[in-house]
């Protein structure tokens, strides 16, 4: 890791994040919500245990670095339901965002106790992970999302870049980090080889949709000012860099809208739950399939599109030969 990301840690953390980067292979994304996590925790500590004198300081300003192993070892499950009761409570976290930190707090934890051996006793064994209700997956309908596609202004200096951006979500269900990482040079006829999460390498088969507006944005792609290294990635941004997250999140709200749709919780991670709905209804993808091409380790994370298909299930329902009787 950097010394600009490790600045202001304890050296147990700074040891857990590189244990999660070099042993592990975790992906950057994956690490810097464990430091954030962590961070957090440690700061909440040291104000519940009463060791931060200056009360004009933010808690943004609370420093660290100082906390050593015999801090760590007088830590109890009592100060980590506080704790999650402080994320509650004071930062507004829901159910996902606190069953993410026990999910930190039992692996590093765990790291302490399995790994560097600093603590003899895991305080995180009887840590209980806050309920989930599941949650169906927002998406857009067939008509919604050819409407998206439509609606789109072709007069725009970026609507080829931003049409295959689109297409792209919609067709393959790539998540945004993958997007934003493809390379051309792993473009290779219908196929596409993307690093996904965990850094795992995964392959994505490109329809002729996806074909099309590939090699039609590249055929109008600026890059005469981009370096060789960035002329590698398929996707510019205006000042011919490759294009980050935050950029393409706002361009696609600002194309949904322009659609007509007000629904705010179009994110390119939902345009990605609408190509595996799609593909669930109307392609006959069975479940094993869906779990490949959306790169889900677990396939209790590709059920929720099952879940989804009202229509089949009214269609069964009045199917049934006892429907019509009076």
């Amino acid at each position: 890791m950097s010394e600009a990301k490790i600045i202001n840690l304890p050296q147990c953390v700074i040891d857990f994040l590189n244990y999660l980067e070099t042993i592990k292979g975790k992906s950057n994304n994956t690490i810097e919500a464990y430091k954030v996590d962590l961070t957090m925790f440690f700061r909440f500590l040291k104000v519940y245990k009463g060791l931060v004198f200056d009360k004009n300081l933010e808690f943004e300003e609370i420093q660290i670095n100082d906390i050593d192993n015999s801090f760590i070892r007088k830590i109890k499950l009592t100060d980590l339901y506080a704790f999650l009761s402080f994320t509650e409570k004071q930062r507004g976290n829901g159910t996902h965002a606190r069953a993410r930190k026990v999910a930190t707090l039992k692996s590093f934890f765990k790291f302490l106790q399995g790994k560097s051996k600093i603590i003899d006793d895991n305080p995180t064994l009887e840590l209980e992970s806050p309920k989930i209700n599941k949650r169906q997956p927002v998406y857009l309908t067939l008509d919604e999302s050819v409407n998206l596609l439509h609606s789109m202004n072709k007069e725009n200096k970026n609507f080829e870049r931003d049409y295959c951006i689109i297409t792209l979500f919609l067709n393959c269900g790539m998540r945004l980090s993958e997007l934003c990482s493809i390379k051309i040079d792993k473009i290779k006829g219908d196929i596409l080889t993307i690093i996904g999460k965990g850094n795992k390498e995964r392959t994505v088969y490109l329809n002729a949709a996806c074909i099309r507006s590939i090699y039609a944005y590249l055929a109008v792609r600026e890059d005469f000012k981009a370096n060789d290294d960035e002329k590698k990635y398929l996707l510019l941004s205006s000042r011919q860099k490759p294009i980050n997250k935050r950029t393409v999140e706002v361009l696609v709200k600002k194309h949904v809208r322009s659609s007509g749709m007000t629904n705010d919780k179009y994110t390119p991670h939902k345009l990605r739950h609408t190509a595996a709905t799609l593909m669930y209804k109307h392609g006959n993808v069975d479940i094993r399939s869906l779990q490949s091409i959306l790169g889900h380790e677990n396939i209790a994370t590709t059920q929720i599109y099952t879940h989804v298909d009202n229509d089949t299930l009214r269609d069964a329902v009045n199917s049934n030969p006892l429907a019509n009787i009076k």
